[in-house]
């Protein structure tokens, strides 16, 4: 008699079960978050009464309809989960969006930091050229000659410039969030520093009137080198902050705590390193025209813009579903 009232308790929740695979089964794509938190919890409450019937009704017909039901949720909650495709998607779909939107102000930070940087470095070398060899490193001076300033902008390799640069910029997006360990204060010191770099480079040629194309040859994969450089160093600023306000957590939890999403947001430069890396090898030296290579930089530009309003609607998708869940309950 207990094993009969125990089916007819819980017999809603199955069925709630059963709907909720046919969905997944059925439109895949429309499944929400939302849903699959609901299913989460049925699969794991559907089990409990699996257990309980094996123990106290083994023989029952119910147990085998159980058993079914809970290997269905099983399959459909984890049969994707060693798929890279599908958690690659789910991030550049769902997780990082949400995720910069909610440290954008932080990378924000990050590109202040290193405008302010910038803008030192450029001004430093408008007012003494000789400043130029004091701030760059010799990875990118050695092909760079400011005792001979119109010949050596003629003369320069920019495929070897630029590649120096991207090299450096990736080194620095690293260490930028590594750097969120000091309480930020090495993240800001890399920001600053090496907007110095490119300040006092477009000062350069600024001064030997080659502006116009060195921007050519370092924005078609600057634009997304440096917003990558601006995400990790976002990230270590985030990082930083949370050790010096740590709440009502130590420190270390809270370090600990945060680190996982900094990581998340240091994973999302890896794919923005590639493409710019692509960009620098097939466009940078190649034979088109300056006003095709800034094109190419507003092309990308455009595309990041696009991500970044996709975030926001993304958001506001997901705060429209959890109000109109609020108001469903």
């Amino acid at each position: 008699m207990e094993v009969r009232s125990f089916i007819r308790r819980h017999r809603a929740l199955w069925d709630e079960l059963e709907e909720l695979l046919g969905q997944f089964a059925r439109r895949p794509r429309s499944v929400g978050a939302s849903q699959i938190d609901r299913l989460t919890e049925l699969y794991r409450s559907v089990s409990t009464h699996l257990s309980y019937m094996r123990s106290e009704s083994p023989s029952d017909e119910i147990v085998p309809y159980l058993n079914a039901l809970t290997t269905r949720a099983h399959h459909t909650l984890y049969q994707e989960q060693f798929k890279s495709s599908h958690q690659l998607r789910h991030y550049f779909r769902t997780v990082l969006p949400l995720l910069l939107l909610k440290r954008q102000w932080f990378a924000a930070a990050a590109a202040l930091l290193f405008l302010f940087g910038a803008l030192s470095g450029f001004f430093a070398v408008l007012a003494d050229p000789a400043n130029l060899h004091a701030v760059l490193p010799e990875a990118i001076a050695k092909g760079i000659d400011a005792e001979q300033i119109g010949e050596g902008a003629k003369s320069a390799p920019h495929a070897l410039l630029s590649t120096a640069i991207m090299t450096n910029n990736i080194r620095v997006a690293i260490l930028a969030f590594v750097g969120g360990i000091t309480f930020g204060i090495w993240t800001v010191y890399l920001l600053v520093y090496n907007g110095l770099i490119i300040g006092a480079l477009s000062a350069f040629f600024w001064q030997a009137g080659k502006s116009y194309t060195f921007w050519a040859y370092i924005l078609p994969h600057g634009v997304i080198e440096l917003t990558a450089i601006f995400i990790a160093g976002g990230a270590g600023l985030y990082m930083g902050y949370a050790m010096l306000v740590p709440g009502p957590h130590p420190r270390r939890f809270s370090l600990l705590r945060n680190a996982k999403e900094s990581a998340q947001l240091l994973l999302a430069t890896v794919p923005m390193f590639v493409v710019a890396g692509t960009i620098e090898g097939y466009v940078t030296p190649s034979g088109l025209s300056l006003e095709m290579k800034y094109g190419v930089a507003v092309l990308t530009l455009a595309l990041l813009a696009l991500y970044y309003f996709y975030c926001r609607f993304l958001r506001a998708q997901n705060v429209q579903n959890a109000s109109r869940d609020l108001i469903s309950k």
